[in-house]
């Protein structure tokens, strides 16, 4: 049962579907009920929540901004309900974002373990890209956000559980297992399977060649692929080569499945970091997710 306004929640499902007479479908109302709840919500807000394009309900800059704090509004009024839930259970519930890199590394076991370890707590586990990671936090949608690199604002707090860095990764049946470094020029002559363009992991490939002179413009990249599981099967099977974490093909390389290499002359190091709200307080939580994922990491070397 939502608890916050039902016209800010016929608001939510209208932008989300552009479109009152789907939203009514959704919601279980005719389209002029529909209309009849932005009305009054726009008569009260004293403002126009859309804007008509070539015939497309989009929102008005107005709109945009109710938009966004009915979501954080009904995200909280949510994560109230769960937190009464559990405490009459006496269980705490706890939401974390993880990227798909951390995904395919030891965070998604290391979270299962803690949560068996300690009764008291449950854990929701979400996979999204950093952008929407951080939109999830700011929104109130998750409590804790498990990314690569450091936060740019001061909005939260974050706290350092590792350092990763890219390599090249290819099948053990390539040419490159036996070399022991791969020049930019090789790379260059293979048919390259990267993550997209605004995964973390493309982005600081990319810096990193322009800090350097080079440009990915001047590599063949013949598949993009959000999936980085996928990205390794491909690789596997000798379609191409990657550069991705070495931390998210940890598995693979100790089961010889995989093998990884630097890349001459390129320095890609970063953190990964646990960002959470200033109003978190139940920071102990944190405290056992980064020891207990030092302690994996540190059995999996």
């Amino acid at each position: 049962m939502s608890m916050i306004d039902e016209r800010l929640e016929t608001l939510l499902v209208v932008a989300r579907e552009k479109n009152f007479t789907r939203a009514g479908d959704i919601l279980g109302l005719t389209q002029p009920a529909v209309s009849g709840h932005m009305k009054r919500l726009e008569e009260e807000l004293k403002v126009n929540l859309f804007l008509r394009k070539k015939g497309e309900l989009a929102l008005s800059e107005e709109g945009e901004v109710v938009v966004e704090y009915a979501k954080r509004l009904k995200a909280l009024c949510e994560k109230m309900q769960l937190r009464i839930r559990d405490t009459k259970l006496n269980i705490r519930n706890i939401r974390v974002g993880i990227t798909h890199t951390q995904e395919s590394g030891l965070m998604a076991e290391v979270l299962s373990r803690v949560a068996i370890e300690k009764p008291e707590l449950s854990i929701t586990i979400i996979t999204d890209n950093i952008k929407n990671l951080y939109d999830k936090l700011e929104n109130f949608e998750i409590d804790v956000a498990i990314i690569e690199g450091r936060p740019a604002g001061q909005d939260f707090n974050y706290m350092m559980i590792d350092t990763d860095y890219l390599v090249c990764v290819a099948a053990p049946t390539h040419p490159f297992a036996k070399k022991t470094v791969v020049t930019l020029g090789e790379l260059k002559a293979q048919h390259l399977i990267m993550r997209l363009p605004t995964s973390a992991t493309m982005k600081l490939f990319r810096s990193t060649l322009e800090s350097v002179g080079e440009n990915i413009d001047d590599f063949d990249v013949a598949v993009e692929v959000d999936n980085i599981a996928t990205i390794k099967d491909l690789v596997r099977k000798e379609i191409g080569v990657s550069v991705l974490a070495r931390g998210a093909c940890g598995k693979e390389i100790r089961s010889k499945k995989l093998i990884a290499l630097p890349i001459e002359n390129l320095s890609m190091v970063r953190e990964t970091n646990i960002v959470y709200h200033k109003t978190f307080n139940h920071t102990e939580i944190l405290d056992w997710i980064a020891k207990l994922y030092g302690d994996l990491a540190k059995s999996a070397t």
